[in-house]
């Protein structure tokens, strides 16, 4: 079973990947984005619920 410390670097690296992807087509496809926005808004919650400080990763800035 994976540690709390391993849980919250995996997610902190797909929070910051999916941001750089979410970045690259905003303007592209729409869709996509608002369907990348709901994951975005689900690792934001889990991430801050487990005590992460998003105030430097946070690119989207919702």
């Amino acid at each position: 079973m994976p540690s709390g410390a391993d849980i919250i670097k995996d997610y902190v690296s797909e929070f910051s990947r999916l941001q750089n992807w979410m970045l690259s087509i905003k303007e592209v496809a729409p869709d996509t984005y608002d369907s990348m926005h709901d994951r975005y808004i689900e690792l934001k919650v889990t991430l801050t619920s487990l005590g992460v400080n998003l105030t430097e990763l946070d690119k989207i800035k919702v």
